[in-house]
C-alpha cells in the first residue's frame, strides 16, 4: 500500500488519502478516507467536474470511489502491501447532485492471506446511491 498523507487543512483536514495515486487524487477525486466510531469510512464532496450531462454524478466517478472505498474499508488488512482489484460489483440506486457530500462505509467480509472480500454503501447526503462489493488481492511490497 502507498503511504498515506493526512489532510492538513479544508473541509477534509483529519483526513487521510493516498496522494501518490494520481487518478484517485487528482483526476478522479481527491478522495479521502478515516476511521470513525463507525468505522472505515471513505468520503468527498460531490464538484462540477464529477458530474454528468444529466447534472449528476457520473457512474464511471462513483465506481471510481468505490473502487477506492475497497482499499479504505480494508486498510488495516493491507497495511504495508499492495493491492489490487481483482473483482467488483456494483449496483446504481440514485444520481447525487452537485455539491452533495458523498461517503462510503462498507465492512471487511473476509481476509484470507491473499484474498480480501469487501461489500459497501456509497450514500449522498444520507441518500444510498451505490451499492459495491470487491475483492482485493495482497501483493508483497517488491
Amino acid at each position: 500500500m502507498t503511504k498515506t498523507v493526512e489532510i492538513k487543512q479544508g473541509e477534509f483536514a483529519g483526513w487521510q488519502t493516498w496522494p501518490t495515486e494520481p487518478f484517485e487524487y487528482e483526476t478522479a477525486g481527491p478522495f479521502y478516507f478515516r476511521a470513525d466510531e463507525q468505522g472505515p469510512v471513505a468520503a468527498f464532496r460531490a464538484e462540477r467536474k464529477h458530474m454528468n450531462a444529466g447534472g449528476v454524478v457520473h457512474g464511471g466517478c462513483l465506481m471510481a470511489f468505490a473502487d477506492y472505498a475497497l482499499f479504505a474499508i480494508a486498510h488495516e488488512h493491507i497495511q504495508d502491501e499492495y493491492g489490487l482489484t481483482v473483482a467488483f460489483n456494483s449496483e446504481f440506486l440514485s444520481g447525487p447532485v452537485e455539491g452533495t457530500y458523498i461517503e462510503a462505509r462498507g465492512d471487511v467480509l473476509r481476509a484470507g492471506r491473499s484474498l480480501i472480500f469487501v461489500r459497501g454503501l456509497i450514500t449522498g447526503d444520507g441518500k444510498p446511491c451505490l451499492n459495491f462489493s470487491g475483492t482485493i488481492m495482497r501483493k508483497p511490497k517488491k
